[in-house]
């Protein structure tokens, strides 16, 4: 549920600001690695959000990714570890 409310804030996060950058024309002279252009200033700003959302959500999804590995993992060895516990409360006490 939380997600789903946070999706519908960012879509209209991202629609308020759709619309006013088209109330904006102006050109941006962009000089990056490999070419040059002249693009709208809120085209621009549209696509590093995006590919800064995108990117962010690979890295979240990767880090998320590894915990719930190391976590699987952690769990065996409790399990692992319950029933060794479980088989030495078995054992008869000697004298």
């Amino acid at each position: 549920m939380k997600i789903i409310i946070g999706l519908i804030i960012l879509a209209i996060l991202f629609a308020i600001g759709l619309t006013l950058g088209t109330q904006n024309d102006q050109l941006v002279h962009v000089n990056y690695l490999l070419a040059q252009g002249d693009y709208r200033l809120s085209s621009l700003l549209a696509i590093i959000f995006v590919s800064g959302f995108i990117i962010g959500w690979l890295v979240f999804g990767l880090v998320l990714l590894r915990l719930r590995m190391n976590n699987s993992g952690l769990r065996k060895k409790v399990e692992r570890q319950q029933r060794e516990l479980e088989e030495l409360r078995a054992l008869p006490i000697k004298d």
